[in-house]
Protein backbone atom coordinates (compact mmCIF):
# COMPACT_ATOMS: atom_id res chain seq x y z
CA UNK A 1 0.00 0.00 0.00
CA UNK A 2 1.54 3.19 -0.53
CA UNK A 3 2.33 5.42 2.04
CA UNK A 4 0.71 9.21 2.06
CA UNK A 5 3.23 11.74 2.00
CA UNK A 6 2.43 14.54 4.37
CA UNK A 7 2.68 18.12 3.79
CA UNK A 8 5.73 19.46 5.93
CA UNK A 9 7.51 22.71 5.47
CA UNK A 10 10.75 23.86 6.38
CA UNK A 11 10.34 26.86 9.24
CA UNK A 12 9.97 30.16 8.63
CA UNK A 13 7.95 29.51 5.34
CA UNK A 14 5.00 31.63 4.11
CA UNK A 15 2.12 29.04 3.16
CA UNK A 16 0.57 29.96 -0.70
CA UNK A 17 -1.58 27.35 -0.55
CA UNK A 18 -1.90 24.01 1.51
CA UNK A 19 0.91 22.33 -1.35
CA UNK A 20 3.06 25.23 -1.65
CA UNK A 21 5.58 27.85 0.34
CA UNK A 22 7.78 29.99 -0.36
CA UNK A 23 10.56 31.26 1.85
CA UNK A 24 13.46 34.34 1.34
CA UNK A 25 16.37 34.16 2.44
CA UNK A 26 19.42 35.44 2.14
CA UNK A 27 18.45 37.21 -1.18
CA UNK A 28 17.01 34.49 -2.85
CA UNK A 29 13.44 33.02 -3.04
CA UNK A 30 12.85 29.39 -3.21
CA UNK A 31 9.53 28.01 -3.75
CA UNK A 32 8.66 24.31 -1.64
CA UNK A 33 6.27 21.80 -2.11
CA UNK A 34 6.72 19.76 0.81
CA UNK A 35 10.25 19.91 1.85
CA UNK A 36 11.37 19.91 -1.93
CA UNK A 37 12.14 23.00 -3.47
CA UNK A 38 10.59 23.38 -7.07
CA UNK A 39 11.62 26.87 -7.82
CA UNK A 40 14.00 29.91 -7.09
CA UNK A 41 15.23 32.95 -8.05
CA UNK A 42 17.01 36.54 -6.76
CA UNK A 43 14.68 38.87 -4.83
CA UNK A 44 15.46 41.26 -7.72
CA UNK A 45 14.38 39.40 -10.50
CA UNK A 46 10.74 40.39 -11.05
CA UNK A 47 10.76 38.72 -14.14
CA UNK A 48 11.31 35.08 -13.26
CA UNK A 49 8.72 35.93 -10.14
CA UNK A 50 6.07 37.00 -12.54
CA UNK A 51 6.81 33.84 -14.55
CA UNK A 52 6.87 31.01 -11.67
CA UNK A 53 3.86 32.89 -9.66
CA UNK A 54 1.87 33.13 -13.01
CA UNK A 55 2.83 29.22 -13.72
CA UNK A 56 1.66 28.11 -10.42
CA UNK A 57 -1.60 30.21 -11.15
CA UNK A 58 -2.29 28.63 -14.34
CA UNK A 59 -1.28 24.88 -13.13
CA UNK A 60 -4.35 25.07 -10.37
CA UNK A 61 -1.49 24.72 -7.52
CA UNK A 62 -2.19 28.74 -6.11
CA UNK A 63 -5.03 31.41 -6.39
CA UNK A 64 -4.23 34.84 -7.89
CA UNK A 65 -5.48 36.42 -4.77
CA UNK A 66 -2.71 34.65 -2.73
CA UNK A 67 -0.56 35.52 -4.93
CA UNK A 68 -1.04 38.82 -4.32
CA UNK A 69 -1.55 38.57 -0.83
CA UNK A 70 1.45 37.08 -0.26
CA UNK A 71 3.77 39.22 -2.17
CA UNK A 72 2.00 42.54 -1.38
CA UNK A 73 1.70 43.14 -5.43
CA UNK A 74 -1.60 44.09 -6.96
CA UNK A 75 -4.08 41.79 -8.34
CA UNK A 76 -4.02 43.54 -11.43
CA UNK A 77 -0.12 42.69 -12.12
CA UNK A 78 -0.96 39.10 -11.08
CA UNK A 79 -3.58 39.25 -13.83
CA UNK A 80 -1.45 40.60 -16.47
CA UNK A 81 1.37 38.29 -15.87
CA UNK A 82 -1.02 35.27 -15.46
CA UNK A 83 -2.40 36.63 -19.18
CA UNK A 84 0.93 37.03 -20.97
CA UNK A 85 1.91 33.40 -19.74
CA UNK A 86 -0.92 32.05 -21.17
CA UNK A 87 -0.48 34.26 -24.30
CA UNK A 88 3.33 33.64 -24.37
CA UNK A 89 4.81 31.07 -22.22
CA UNK A 90 7.62 31.41 -20.01
CA UNK A 91 9.41 33.03 -23.03
CA UNK A 92 6.47 36.14 -22.91
CA UNK A 93 8.36 37.24 -19.86
CA UNK A 94 11.91 37.50 -21.12
CA UNK A 95 11.31 38.54 -24.37
CA UNK A 96 13.19 41.99 -25.20
CA UNK A 97 9.69 44.86 -24.77
CA UNK A 98 8.74 46.36 -27.81
CA UNK A 99 9.39 50.13 -27.92
CA UNK A 100 7.58 52.65 -29.73
CA UNK A 101 9.77 53.60 -32.15
CA UNK A 102 11.90 56.23 -33.64
CA UNK A 103 10.57 59.51 -32.00
CA UNK A 104 9.74 62.21 -34.24
CA UNK A 105 12.53 64.68 -33.16
CA UNK A 106 15.70 63.07 -34.08
CA UNK A 107 18.59 64.70 -33.53
CA UNK A 108 18.50 66.20 -37.04
CA UNK A 109 15.41 67.63 -36.91
CA UNK A 110 16.39 69.38 -33.54
CA UNK A 111 19.07 70.83 -34.90
CA UNK A 112 16.98 72.34 -37.77
CA UNK A 113 14.37 73.48 -35.40
CA UNK A 114 16.74 75.25 -33.33
CA UNK A 115 18.89 77.23 -36.20
CA UNK A 116 14.80 77.92 -37.69
CA UNK A 117 13.97 79.17 -33.96
CA UNK A 118 17.33 80.98 -33.26
CA UNK A 119 16.40 83.13 -36.17
CA UNK A 120 13.67 84.62 -34.34
CA UNK A 121 10.74 82.38 -36.25
CA UNK A 122 8.20 81.83 -34.13
CA UNK A 123 6.98 77.59 -33.20
CA UNK A 124 3.94 77.69 -35.39
CA UNK A 125 5.82 78.64 -38.47
CA UNK A 126 8.79 75.98 -37.49
CA UNK A 127 6.83 73.49 -37.06
CA UNK A 128 5.13 74.18 -40.40
CA UNK A 129 8.12 74.28 -41.97
CA UNK A 130 9.10 71.16 -40.28
CA UNK A 131 5.78 69.29 -40.91
CA UNK A 132 5.48 68.81 -37.64
CA UNK A 133 2.51 69.34 -34.98
CA UNK A 134 3.10 72.70 -32.97
CA UNK A 135 2.61 70.85 -29.69
CA UNK A 136 5.65 68.51 -30.19
CA UNK A 137 7.97 71.59 -30.85
CA UNK A 138 6.03 73.58 -27.86
CA UNK A 139 6.79 70.45 -25.16
CA UNK A 140 10.03 70.72 -26.81
CA UNK A 141 10.30 74.31 -25.79
CA UNK A 142 8.64 73.92 -22.37
CA UNK A 143 11.07 70.60 -21.21
CA UNK A 144 14.66 72.78 -22.30
CA UNK A 145 15.20 70.80 -25.14
CA UNK A 146 14.82 73.97 -28.18
CA UNK A 147 15.64 77.12 -26.74
CA UNK A 148 12.95 80.02 -28.31
CA UNK A 149 14.51 83.42 -29.02
CA UNK A 150 12.42 85.96 -26.66
CA UNK A 151 10.61 88.56 -29.06
CA UNK A 152 11.21 91.81 -27.82
CA UNK A 153 7.80 94.12 -27.50
CA UNK A 154 7.83 96.31 -30.09
CA UNK A 155 7.68 99.46 -27.95
CA UNK A 156 11.18 98.27 -26.08
CA UNK A 157 12.59 98.08 -29.17
CA UNK A 158 11.49 101.74 -30.39
CA UNK A 159 13.09 102.55 -26.99
CA UNK A 160 16.50 100.68 -27.38
CA UNK A 161 16.79 102.19 -31.03
CA UNK A 162 15.70 105.38 -29.56
CA UNK A 163 18.16 104.85 -26.83
CA UNK A 164 20.87 104.02 -29.31
CA UNK A 165 20.63 106.89 -31.85
CA UNK A 166 20.59 109.39 -28.39
CA UNK A 167 24.10 107.95 -27.77
CA UNK A 168 25.55 108.38 -30.93
CA UNK A 169 24.37 112.01 -31.30
CA UNK A 170 26.29 112.64 -27.64
CA UNK A 171 29.43 110.54 -29.20
CA UNK A 172 29.40 112.67 -31.76
CA UNK A 173 28.97 116.39 -30.53
CA UNK A 174 31.58 115.19 -27.86
CA UNK A 175 34.23 114.63 -30.59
Amino acid sequence: MPQMMLPIFPNGVVHLSAELAVQREGGQVVYFNGMMPVFQHDEDDVKSFQMITSQFCCSGVVKQADIARAFGVTEISVMRAVKKYREHGPAGFYAPRKGRGAGVLTPTVMDEAQTLLDEGIGVPEVAERLDLKRDTLGKAVRDGRLHQVKKRSKARSKANQVQKVSEARRTVLHI
